[in-house]
C-alpha cells in the first residue's frame, strides 16, 4: 500500500481579495471552476498549535476493491462528480507520465483504488473555505501517491475553483485566463508569506452550522439572475485588482482594509441583487460589522477590516500591534458564555482591558455568546507533508484510524 499526506492552513482570506463575483457567483458556461475574472487571495495559516488546517491521507492499493473517501469521519458518496473530476484528472496526468517515461517503467498504480481520509479541524460548509483547503489537500495528495509532478492548480480547480490558489501560500493571483477551454485559468504567487509579518487575522465564529444556500448553487443563481454580477466582474474587479496588489506590495494596511470591506460588501449586494436573493450575513455579522467601523471611528483611522465568505463568519484584518484592542473590543460586545478559557484560539494574543472612552464610543450593548469563538491566525503557506505517523488519518488497513 503506497500512501501520502498533507496539511493545509485554511485558505480564507479570498474576499478581501477580490475573490467573489469573480469566482463564488461566477463561471465560464460549463467549465469546472473557471471564471470571468482574475482575482487575487491569501493563504491563512495554520495558527498555533494548528488551530486551522485540512489534514489530508490518501493510499492505493492493489488490495482495495474499490475508491472510497472519508471526510471528518464519515464516509461521502465518491462518486460526487467534482471528487470525480480531480480523481479522473490525476490519473490521466499519471497515465500521461508513465506512457512518456524515459528508462525502465516503474511500477503501475493506475490500475490501484484508493482511499482518502479528510478532516477539517474548523466549521466545514460553514463559509470558511472548507472546500478550497479540502481540494487543494486533495490534488495533492493524489499527485504523490500516484506520481504526479505536473502543476496542480487546473487539478485543484476541478474540485473547487478556489483551491487552485490554495496550493501556493502567501499571497496568490487567481489569473482569469484566456482560453475557452478555461485551460489557462490557474494560480501564481504575488509574495510570499513572509511579505507582510505584521497583517493578522481573527476570525470570528458566529456559527459552525452548514449553510443553507451552498456557494455553488447561489453562484450558479446569480450568473442567471443578477445584472450587477457581470457589471461588478466586467467593470469593477479590474481596477481593484491592480490598487489591491499595490496595497500589498507596498504594505498598505489602509488601502488594503478600505478596499477588503467595500468588496466584501458588494459581494453581498450582489448576493440581494440575486433572485430569489440571497443573504449570508445574520444579525450578529451585521453586528460585528457596526464593531468594526465603531472602532475606526474612535481611532480615527481605519485599524481593522472585515471580510465575509458565503456565510455568517467574519475574517477581520488588522495589524500586530491592534490585535489585542481589538479582541478586547470583541470580547465586550459578545462576551464569551462557558468556554471563556477556549475562546480566543490560535497565535497568542496579549491581554488588553477595554478603556471606558472607547467603550463608550462602541455604544453597543453586549450579545452575550454572539461570538462563539475566535481564531487567531496570519498569512501562511499551501500544503505541508506530514513526517509524524500519528497524524495519518488511515491506518495499516486504508481504513480510517479509530477515533482517539
Amino acid at each position: 500500500m503506497a500512501c501520502a499526506f498533507c496539511s493545509h492552513g485554511l485558505p480564507q482570506l479570498r474576499p478581501s481579495l477580490l475573490e467573489w463575483a469573480a469566482k463564488r457567483l461566477s463561471r465560464r458556461k460549463g467549465a469546472p471552476g473557471w471564471h470571468w475574472s482574475s482575482v487575487l487571495a491569501s493563504e491563512v495559516g495554520p495558527g498555533f498549535p494548528f488551530q486551522l488546517k485540512t489534514t489530508t491521507t490518501a493510499a492505493i492499493s492493489k488490495d482495495f476493491t474499490e475508491d472510497r473517501v472519508w471526510l471528518n469521519g464519515r464516509e461521502e458518496d465518491v462518486g460526487q462528480p467534482r471528487l470525480q473530476a480531480c480523481l479522473q484528472e490525476i490519473r490521466r496526468l499519471a497515465r500521461k507520465r508513465r506512457n512518456t517515461w524515459d528508462g525502465d517503467l516503474p511500477p503501475s498504480s493506475l490500475n490501484c483504488k484508493v482511499h482518502v481520509a479528510s478532516e477539517n479541524n474548523f466549521p466545514t460548509a460553514a463559509g470558511l473555505a472548507s472546500s478550497a483547503a479540502g481540494y487543494a489537500c486533495l490534488a495533492y495528495t493524489l499527485a504523490r501517491v500516484y506520481g504526479v509532478e505536473s502543476d496542480l492548480s487546473e487539478v485543484a480547480r476541478r474540485g473547487s475553483g478556489s483551491a487552485c490558489r490554495s496550493l501556493y501560500g502567501g499571497f496568490v493571483e487567481w489569473q482569469m485566463g484566456e482560453q475557452a477551454d478555461g485551460k489557462d485559468s490557474i494560480a501564481r504567487q504575488v509574495a510570499p508569506e513572509s511579505h507582510w509579518p505584521e497583517l493578522r487575522v481573527l476570525i470570528l465564529v458566529v456559527s459552525a452550522e452548514k449553510k443553507l444556500m451552498g456557494s455553488t448553487v447561489g453562484m450558479q443563481a446569480s450568473v442567471k439572475t443578477s445584472p450587477l454580477l457581470r457589471f461588478r466582474a466586467e467593470s469593477v474587479v479590474p481596477a481593484r485588482m491592480a490598487e489591491m496588489t499595490r496595497c500589498i506590495q507596498e504594505r498598505d494596511f489602509r488601502g488594503f482594509a478600505q478596499l477588503t470591506m467595500q468588496d466584501s460588501n458588494q459581494f453581498h449586494a450582489t448576493c440581494l441583487d440575486t433572485f430569489p436573493p440571497i443573504s449570508y450575513l445574520s444579525h450578529i455579522s451585521w453586528r460585528i460589522i457596526h464593531l468594526v467601523h465603531r472602532f475606526n471611528a474612535h481611532h480615527g483611522d481605519t485599524k481593522v477590516a472585515y471580510t465575509f465568505d458565503a456565510g455568517p463568519n467574519a475574517v477581520i484584518f488588522t495589524l500586530e500591534d491592534t490585535m489585542a484592542d481589538f479582541v478586547a473590543a470583541v470580547r465586550h460586545t459578545f462576551p464569551p458564555g462557558s468556554n471563556g478559557d477556549t475562546f480566543l484560539r490560535g497565535l497568542q494574543v496579549r491581554p488588553a482591558s477595554l478603556p471606558a472612552e472607547l467603550k463608550a464610543a462602541l455604544a453597543m450593548e453586549p450579545t452575550p455568546g454572539g461570538v462563539k469563538y475566535i481564531i487567531a491566525t496570519q498569512v501562511g503557506p499551501g500544503p505541508q507533508i506530514l513526517d509524524d505517523p500519528y497524524t495519518h488519518l488511515l491506518g495499516p488497513d486504508g481504513l480510517p484510524k479509530p477515533a482517539a
